[in-house]
């Protein structure tokens, strides 16, 4: 019996908690992480007891009498951190044993007394990892030496990622330094769909075989879809009709940008007040003022008896502990099955209760968009990963911080080490030493003696506060009002002052900014100017649109959409229904207008951003609609028979060009934070495989054929 197998805190832990039994996951997790010495993907759908799956056999294994950090919890929030840290320590706490966390928003005395004598458990952001790793070597050596457990929390969140790259990386370093049996490793996950498990195990380091443990077991679900037509700004009639549906449940509404949860939260908040509704609305996203998110984290958990309402971002959609919800509401589409189902599961979480959606559409592409991501998780439907093989832009960022580590390393050693770092393993030892004789004549390295260290060009880079992280982070000013920080919001060309923001579920009228201080003075604004909060959601998936033009030919199921809902599809469906496609054979409709064709790809947004390319390259004129996977072209000549081989023909020439004919193009590594310092060789490859999809466009161009509507 798995129960059996904990050690006795632990049990004592379990029945003072009056679990009546261990939870499926937890049941086979005990079971194999106690019973072998392998690495583990824990797969299990939210709430649960993934974390308690983890941690029971993890804590009962290891022997905290020992010296050093024992076990290591990665997690890619550090609100995440704040909320299993007080889970953790409870559980730490029968067994004695210290919980540290370890991130930039840590209070110092703990990380003192950790230094001071290594031990027990400690919670990390990668990015903390990085920063210790670079600043103070010894001091990792000191606490990781002995480590025993790694778990990764979320793991998904950084698959397929810069960061989950650059935390590949980081495990490595961090394993180097373990003496003695390897380090296991433990990641959790709600999303991972079953054709990317391979993909998760192959991210754990390889000195030890990795294994997957599933709970399938499913949560009831209720799904509504809802259509309100909009435009730039929510109408009166969308917020009266949210307002209704919402106003005595708790619920969390996911739009697709910061902007637009604003904006909803003081719009709700004032239908409340004249409604005399409850007083509960609340925005969270990241540039909410941290002690005003871990406010309404707090509420949402501790609150019992009161209706609330967050609008929200991402923020939300990881695993923070947020208790009881009743509704989930995701305005317009999520750009993702697995988002969709990180969201989903936020409601719901009590054992045996139903989780509840609406999907509320404000315009009919959003709508269709939907209901294809809905039936693709009913089917079981998970988008797969994309890994870069070669993330040189990572290589160069790494080659400085093993430099700034070691204070001097020969090349050998340095080549052997990036050789045998898992993330580097599909880039040959040639292109690694390519790549540091460049550095080395721009200066980013410098031979000195018969050792490598950090050059002039590399200080710069180094020394700055941004060098922990591989991914470009917004120019954020703090808005603050009569001596109180709001929150913090990106620099941009239309914030300046008198113009009125959102922030917090409130209205401001910026009074004062100031670039070198990076602040803004703001007060409440009242005179009904429209407010302004930018963002963007991700690329959408080739199957998602591939079912949404499965949809346009099928019967809709009108059960669970309402009239509007219906009636929308129905109009957006109509022209396009024209078009005779016969099922599985890679056809698409297109239009005939009098001055030129509409064509709708129904493909991934990267392939139509190289499809995009193309038609630039080949100095064709277009409009291209990402949102309706369609483009524009106003010249009659461009016919079918004409356009895609002709497109075809290009993409020869695209694989050939430099990177000044790139640039030309629109196409450069300024996307990715150390891409821009690489050679330019290895530029132009980066913009091909991380901007563009070449084998998908390829093989789209080879296989689609267009028949008119």
């Amino acid at each position: 019996m798995a129960y059996e197998l904990l050690s006795e805190p632990v049990r004592r832990y379990i029945r003072d908690k009056k679990w009546e039994a261990l939870r499926p996951i937890q049941d086979a997790a005990i079971k194999a992480i106690m019973r072998s010495e392998g690495h583990y993907i824990l797969a299990s759908r939210t709430a649960s007891g993934k974390t308690e799956a983890a941690f029971l056999p993890v804590l009962s294994s290891v022997d905290f009498r020992e010296k050093g950090v024992q076990v290591l919890y990665i997690s890619p929030l550090i609100a995440l951190i704040n909320d299993q840290f007080q889970r953790c320590e409870a559980l730490c706490r029968y067994m004695d044993v210290l919980v540290t966390k370890w991130h930039g928003e840590a209070n110092q005395s703990g990380k003192k007394r950790l230094l001071a004598d290594p031990q027990g458990v400690m919670l990390i952001t990668p990015e903390s990892i990085e920063a210790m790793l670079v600043n103070h070597p010894g001091r990792a050596k000191s606490l990781f030496s002995n480590l025993k457990f790694i778990i990764i929390d979320e793991i998904h969140a950084f698959l397929g990622t810069d960061r989950g790259r650059h935390l590949q990386s980081l495990l490595s370093r961090i394993c180097s330094l373990k003496t003695g049996a390897p380090v296991r490793i433990v990641g959790l996950s709600a999303t991972i769909g079953d054709e990317n498990f391979q993909v998760a195990k192959r991210f754990l380091d390889n000195t030890l075989p990795a294994k997957v443990l599933i709970d399938r077991t499913a949560k009831e679900n209720h799904v509504s879809l809802k259509f309100s037509r909009e435009d730039a700004e929510f109408s009166v009639g969308f917020i009266e009709s949210l307002y209704e549906l919402t106003k005595d449940k708790k619920v969390l509404i996911f739009p697709n940008a910061r902007g637009r949860a604003e904006e909803i939260a003081v719009k709700l908040s004032k239908t409340a007040a004249r409604r005399k509704g409850h007083a509960y609305y609340f925005s969270h996203h990241s540039s909410v003022d941290k002690d005003l998110r871990e406010y309404v984290e707090n509420f949402a958990k501790t609150n019992e008896r009161h209706p609330f309402c967050i609008c929200c971002t991402s923020t939300l959609e990881l695993g923070i502990d947020i208790g009881t919800v009743d509704m989930v509401v995701q305005i317009d589409a999520s750009n993702s099955v697995a988002s969709l189902v990180q969201r989903m599961g936020r409601a719901g979480r009590r054992e045996g209760a139903t989780s509840e959606l609406l999907l509320y559409g404000t315009h009919p592409w959003a709508m269709l968009q939907s209901l294809a991501c809905w039936q693709l998780y009913e089917e079981g439907f998970m988008e797969p990963i994309v890994v870069t093989d070669k993330p040189y832009d990572l290589l160069f960022h790494q080659i400085l911080s093993i430099l700034k580590e070691t204070n001097g390393i020969s090349h050998a050693a340095l080549t052997a080490q990036l050789t045998a770092n898992h993330a580097f393993q599909q880039i040959p030892a040639a292109t690694i030493s390519q790549l540091l004789a460049f550095m080395i004549q721009a200066e980013y390295v410098e031979v000195l003696g018969r050792e490598l260290i950090v050059g002039y060009e590399g200080e710069k880079l180094t020394n700055s506060r941004d060098f922990y992280s591989v991914f470009f982070t917004d120019r954020l000013l703090k808005v603050i009002h009569a001596g109180n920080t709001i929150g913090e919001i990106p620099d941009s060309v239309s914030l300046a002052e008198d113009v009125n923001i959102y922030l917090a579920a409130k209205i401001w009228k910026v009074k004062l900014k100031d670039i070198q201080a990076a602040k803004i003075l703001v007060e409440p604004a009242h005179d009904g100017k429209k407010p302004i909060f930018g963002g963007e959601g991700p690329a959408v998936q080739p199957r998602v649109r591939a079912r949404m033009l499965e949809i346009v030919y099928q019967d809709l199921p009108t059960g669970i959409m309402d009239e509007k809902a219906i009636a929308a599809l129905e109009e957006l469906r109509f022209e396009l229904k024209q078009a005779v496609l016969t099922p599985g054979n890679m056809e698409r409709p297109y239009v005939a207008k009098e001055t030129g064709y509409q064509y709708y790809t129904f493909t991934g947004s990267v392939i139509n951003r190289t499809l995009m390319v193309l038609l630039k390259l080949a100095d064709i004129d277009s409009v291209f609609d990402d949102d309706k996977s369609m483009f524009s072209i106003a010249d009659k000549t461009w016919e079918p028979a004409k356009l895609w081989p002709h497109l075809e023909a290009q993409l020869a020439v695209l694989c050939g060009l430099d990177l000044d004919n790139l640039e030309k193009l629109g196409l450069s590594c300024a996307f990715l934070k150390w891409g821009q310092y690489l050679p330019p060789s290895l530029q132009e490859e980066l913009i091909r495989s991380a901007l563009l999809d070449i084998p998908g466009t390829t093989a789209f161009l080879q296989q689609v054929r267009f028949v008119t509507c």
